[in-house]
């Protein structure tokens, strides 16, 4: 089962020291140990922990990258989009 989180809870891991979680289309995913193994490089992750990356996200990558990474670092939906959805 999957952890719901708010986007509070989320914003709480912006380092390496919490953690670092991003948001993508309501799904939470931990990017911890995903930072420098980011092909853009670490510096972009980092400034995006703790916040919605969606946009950002979308700009650069297809729904292929994140079919190809969202069982390992998915951790939650955030609790707005549970919400949206009863």
């Amino acid at each position: 089962m999957s952890k719901t989180f708010t986007t509070d809870d989320v914003a709480a891991h912006k380092s390496a020291d919490t953690g670092m979680y991003i948001i993508v289309d309501g799904g939470v995913y931990d990017i911890t140990g995903f930072v420098e193994e980011h092909p853009g490089g670490a510096n972009i992750l980092k400034r995006a922990a703790g916040k919605d990356a969606s946009k950002q996200f979308w700009k650069y990558h297809g729904e292929h990258v994140l079919r190809k990474y969202a069982e390992r670092l998915r951790v939650g939906v955030v609790a707005e989009v549970v919400k949206a959805k009863l």
